[in-house]
């Protein structure tokens, strides 16, 4: 696939390693010049290019931002992608560590419909919770006993399109609903940062609050 990268900081500089080397067409972008990438595009073969052109023709776009920075993509950031792309987003509300007080988020929006919100476009929440160097180490082949599962929340008829790239990361993807439900793997649930496998995942799901902990709140 075409797959263009907002972002290439530990999330999504190893999507892009990964990515690249299952032989895909990365592009990806950070905030600053093309330039700024070149280590990761000679070491990967991924293409850099400034962000506004990250989701040009892509098949697939990923966000993988800090959540403070997102209002701060250009208007329709993601309308280039090919029609009916999904676009993933892995990003992570964190108010006291980074990102400040966001109204909407505090007030009970999940973090990523406020994404989706953000960016006027649809969106799947996945590769939020897992440890960067474990998501670039610990992918394994289907089948394998305890191999790590990723939850995927949203909607659409993209959505198959995202649980199969994740299992070609080399995790069992996990149906975690719709994105209304994304809470249910926000930072501070159980599911949070977590290896589980996909029966571990499932109950973890079930077992959230939507009640957000107390270190996760500005």
């Amino acid at each position: 696939m075409r797959i263009g990268i907002i972002g290439a900081g530990y999330i999504g500089g190893t999507l892009t390693r990964k990515l690249a080397g299952l032989g895909h067409d990365v592009r990806v972008a950070n905030s600053r010049a093309p330039e700024t990438l070149a280590e990761l595009a000679a070491d990967t073969g991924a293409t850099a290019v400034w962000a506004a052109d990250a989701a040009t023709d892509a098949e697939l776009v990923i966000v993988s931002i800090p959540q403070k920075n997102v209002p701060a993509l250009a208007p329709g950031i993601v309308a280039k992608a090919v029609d009916g792309a999904p676009v993933v987003e892995t990003n992570n509300y964190y108010p006291r560590q980074r990102d400040g007080r966001i109204e909407a988020i505090e007030d009970g929006t999940p973090e990523s419909v406020w994404v989706a919100e953000q960016i006027g476009s649809p969106v799947f929440k996945v590769f939020n919770g897992i440890f960067w160097k474990h998501l670039l180490e610990r992918g394994t082949p289907a089948g394998t006993q305890g191999r790590i599962a990723l939850p995927v929340a949203g909607d659409g008829p993209g959505k198959q399109t995202v649980l199969d790239l994740v299992d070609a990361l080399g995790f069992d993807p996990v149906d975690a609903g719709s994105l209304a439900e994304s809470w249910r793997q926000q930072p501070g649930t159980p599911v949070y940062g977590k290896d589980f496998d996909a029966d571990g995942v499932r109950a973890a799901l079930a077992e959230a609050s939507p009640e957000r902990p107390a270190e996760f709140r500005a």
